[in-house]
């Protein structure tokens, strides 16, 4: 059963923007964090950022504060990654993740994965 479907990544030139987005089953939905990880080739996946079902907090991974922002619609069940000021650095291939989200740097507390969708930064 899909749980998470991702798409919005491409091709895009430094100092772009592209906007992923991620559809839940409702109950995925429910979960008590929606995140988006990022996984460089050869390398563990990286919390980017995460949004918090109770309160509505949101988190960001450093490298990544100021230019992205998390978002959702809770009518599409549908969370939102808005990307601006690509770089090159940000190549790599996006993950949409729900979970209890304890600790959400951490892709261990994510139960539930997308497959995954390429953003590739040209400079």
């Amino acid at each position: 059963q899909v749980q998470l479907v991702e798409s919005g990544g491409g091709s895009v030139q430094s100092g772009g923007s592209l906007r992923l987005s991620c559809v839940a089953s409702t109950y995925t939905y429910s979960s008590d964090c929606m995140a988006w990880f990022r996984q460089f080739p050869g390398k563990e996946r990286e919390g980017v950022a995460a949004s918090y079902t109770g309160g509505g907090s949101t988190f960001y991974a450093d490298s990544v504060k100021g230019r992205f922002t998390i978002s959702r619609d809770n009518a599409k069940n549908t969370v939102y990654l808005q990307m601006n000021n690509l770089k090159s650095e940000d190549t790599a291939m996006y993950y949409c993740a729900a979970g209890r989200g304890n600790t959400w740097r951490s892709a261990a507390n994510f139960a539930y994965w997308g497959q995954g969708t390429q953003v590739t930064v040209s400079s």
